[in-house]
């Protein structure tokens, strides 16, 4: 059966940094087909940058509400690569929903095991636990962090050349078959650095949108039961607080051929 591509994609932030947020929107956007709308929202609260277990649980409730304030899109994309509230959507959301670690490891796991390159220490053990309960643990076989973060990767481009080579070059050494670029700010850093590269590199931002293009998210599971206790609060979430970031959910329909 053929696959009918989504025409509304909600992409979430889960920090509140709208700079991350216009970043991958530029990005997704001149890699849209015509007549696909992305709508993008930022989380009204949190932390700017998600980068330990705490700024991730936080995260997690923000998409919940980001979502329920956006609930009619036909496809969802968590733009921050740890996929916060990835299991707690699914428990609600009709339309396929994914992430960008959760993409990026379906593309990657074609090729047979991989690697990640990503910004944060404190990555690595999040990332080993989230590989394991989506079922790729075995295929991942090396997280290379580098020590800033992805914010300041980001910011500085010179610095972020350099750590992420050096860091392709020792996750290139575990064996791996294709490397992960894994990150919101790292969006469009893979093909800069695919030319000084042996192994094929995966942008996690990239891969989220091919993955929902391509319907190769997992499919909505419809509840066994009703589940009441869920329900009824979660539309709440979406306009418990004033100061959610309207402004960065602006819609844009692709015009490109």
């Amino acid at each position: 059966m053929n696959h009918a591509p989504p025409k509304r994609i909600l992409l979430i932030n889960p920090n509140t940094t709208r700079e991350v947020t216009a970043r991958l929107q530029a990005h997704l956007q001149a890699l849209l087909p015509r007549g696909t709308e992305l709508i993008a929202r930022t989380a009204a609260f949190g932390a700017p940058y998600i980068a330990c277990e705490s700024s991730h649980a936080v995260a997690a409730h923000a998409v919940l509400a980001s979502w329920a304030a956006e609930p009619t899109a036909d496809a969802v994309l968590i733009g921050c690569f740890g996929d916060p509230g990835l299991f707690a959507l699914r428990e609600h959301a009709t339309a396929p929903v994914t992430g960008l670690a959760e993409a990026a490891f379906i593309e990657a796991a074609r090729s047979g095991p991989f690697a990640v390159v990503t910004g944060g220490p404190r990555w690595k053990p999040m990332l080993q636990r989230l590989a394991q309960s989506l079922g790729f643990g075995s295929l991942l076989l090396h997280t290379e962090t580098v020590a800033p973060s992805g914010a300041q990767l980001l910011a500085d481009p010179t610095l972020a050349r350099q750590h992420l080579t050096q860091a392709c070059q020792a996750a290139r050494a575990s064996g791996a078959r294709s490397i992960i670029i894994g990150g919101a700010g790292l969006a469009g850093w893979a093909a800069r650095l695919q030319a000084d590269s042996t192994l094929p590199l995966i942008d996690s931002v990239e891969a989220g949108l091919r993955v929902l293009l391509g319907g190769h998210a997992p499919a909505p599971v419809p509840a066994a039961e009703p589940r009441p206790d869920l329900v009824p609060w979660l539309p709440l979430l979406g306009h418990a607080d004033s100061t959610d970031r309207h402004e960065t959910s602006h819609p844009f329909t692709a015009s490109r051929p």
